[in-house]
């Protein structure tokens, strides 16, 4: 059956029935709308055509997926001129789309509202099956990434590579750079984001509604990301378009989330470059209902803090410097919290290069701060505390606490609030050139092995895109009795990667967990202690 325009808009109304976007009285009123879109006068769709009691025509012709149906509009408006045939400018029309049979904040602040009244839970599943619905989180593409776990000596990792983000397109770049500049809103986290058409250069938000909720006294909002690195990813932004910054009001703010919603987590990616997140223009933190696997590392050495006997304190068995608080009082875990950081700041060790401060120019600048992420744990208030140090020198230009060299290839990246839980977002790119890689070992894998190790690394280096990955890819064969066959070379180096991020991990911790590292860590904690 040909499904004209008309066609479609029955099919994407009878889905935002189906969905609780568009109720009974709208109906009419949001067919309108979208024929006003689509520049047409007349409504008739042909599976009308087709109804009787005895044909389901409609049931089956009105329940396929949301992007199938977007897809034939978008090559609909292509076809009509409404709209490019570009990544960008289809992404800008479907979300005008969805934002069509999208209800008013109003509404959906009321629901949500109406619901928290009930539960937490009730409230934020609401929110987030609504999110999904109004396609603000894609659900097409992030069922694209790229998805495995990977046991190391610190329990097991979660490794993705990040398939969501559609690549750019150079007419979208090209057409981008001639548009008139724009600074509304003024980042993507701002509350003006909602109901946006969209740019080029900034995506559309028709489709999105954010909550508002108090925290510390101050106004913030929750949303949640589209491109959902995990379970319910969430981001709760402030009002204020105000730099990130780590203090006492962090941890108020953490404390009230956890009453607010106690089955989730929160945490915040650290305010100084390179240690901190992509946005440290806008005051942020994420959170989401899903149990990192930092959650489950155990307590490594613990310590008492004096002023603070309801508090259970120690160190944990994690690549990152953490230390972490437990109590059923809250207001310990925000003093005790604050104390650690106001001495973290300004903590300088020269014997393990950790300098809180350098002075170059007489300007002085700060590298120790703090990446929090807390939740609750039964009765428990729990905050990690991941001490961070952005300090650059001549041999790691980009951190000393960061990536290093050698493991680029995977991971160049800052080490944000995410990673730092336990799951990597690798660059999609991986996703081809671990192809090749495995094509190029399967084609060599009949060979002793030692030949194949000289071939293949022969082989890697005469590929620019693949030159990164040869001294990996030799050294991880050469460790094997023999070469992987073809059924299990792609959880092989899966499996290897996964390796290389926890070794990123321990990059990035400022305290090594092996004799000398704990005992520098030691000599922190005596600090706390007295």
């Amino acid at each position: 059956m040909n499904r004209n325009i008309s066609d479609l808009i029955y099919e994407l109304i009878e889905y935002g029935k189906r969905t609780g976007l568009v109720e009974a009285d709208d109906e009419i009123y949001c067919s309108n709308r979208l024929l006003e879109l689509f520049e047409v006068s007349e409504y008739r769709p042909d599976i009308l055509d087709y109804a009787s009691p005895s044909n389901d025509s409609i049931e089956q012709y009105a329940s396929r997926p949301l992007h199938l149906i977007l897809e034939d509009m978008l090559s609909y408006a292509v076809e009509k001129e409404l709209c490019q045939d570009t990544a960008a400018s289809k992404d800008l029309f479907d979300t005008k789309i969805m934002g069509l049979i999208t209800p008013a904040p109003s509404v959906v602040r009321k629901e949500f509202a109406s619901r928290l009244s009930a539960s937490a839970k009730a409230a934020t599943d609401y929110y987030y099956n609504f999110s999904k619905a109004t396609n603000y989180i894609r659900t097409d593409r992030i069922a694209k990434d790229i998805k495995w776990t990977t046991d190391v000596p610190y329990g097991t990792l979660d490794i993705t590579i990040n398939l969501s983000k559609p690549e750019k397109d150079p007419r979208d770049i090209a057409n981008a750079l001639k548009a008139t500049k724009s600074s509304y809103p003024k980042c993507l986290l701002c509350k003006e984001n909602e109901g946006y058409a969209g740019t080029l250069s900034h995506p559309a938000r028709q489709n999105h509604r954010i909550i508002p909720i108090t925290l510390g006294g101050e106004q913030y909002y929750m949303q949640y990301s589209p491109y959902v690195y995990y379970n319910e990813h969430c981001i709760i932004f402030n009002e204020k378009h105000t730099p990130m910054k780590i203090d006492h009001g962090t941890f108020v703010k953490f404390m009230d989330f956890l009453k607010l919603f106690p089955h989730y987590t929160i945490g915040s990616n650290a305010d100084l470059p390179i240690v901190g997140g992509s946005i440290l223009t806008h005051d942020h933190f994420q959170g989401g209902c899903y149990e990192f696997h930092m959650v489950r590392a155990k307590y490594k050495e613990t310590f008492a803090l004096k002023d603070f006997p309801d508090i259970k304190a120690g160190i944990i068995n994690w690549p990152l410097s953490t230390i972490r608080l437990q109590s059923k009082n809250p207001d310990s875990i925000i003093a005790a919290s604050d104390k650690i950081l106001d001495a973290w700041r300004n903590y300088t060790d020269e014997d393990a290069y950790i300098f809180a401060y350098t002075d170059e120019y007489g300007v002085r600048t700060p590298h120790n701060t703090i990446t929090p992420i807390a939740r609750m744990r039964g009765d428990l208030f729990e905050i990690d505390l991941v001490l961070r140090n952005n300090i650059t020198t001549e041999e790691c230009p980009m951190g000393l606490y960061h990536p290093h060299k050698e493991y680029h290839h995977i991971k160049k990246e800052n080490i944000g609030l995410i990673e730092v839980m336990g799951l990597a977002i690798l660059p999609a790119r991986l996703k081809s050139e671990f192809k090749q890689i495995a094509e190029i070992i399967n084609s060599h894998a009949s060979l002793e092995k030692n030949v194949a190790v000289d071939k293949i690394y022969s082989e890697l280096l005469a590929s620019d895109k693949l030159t990164p990955h040869g001294d990996w890819v030799k050294e991880i064969l050469t460790k094997e009795d023999s070469i992987p066959d073809s059924s299990q070379i792609d959880s092989f180096i899966q499996k290897e990667c996964g390796i290389v991020f926890s070794h990123v991990l321990e990059d990035a911790g400022v305290f090594k967990l092996n004799d000398n590292g704990i005992a520098n860590f030691m000599k922190f904690i005596v600090v706390l202690c007295h």
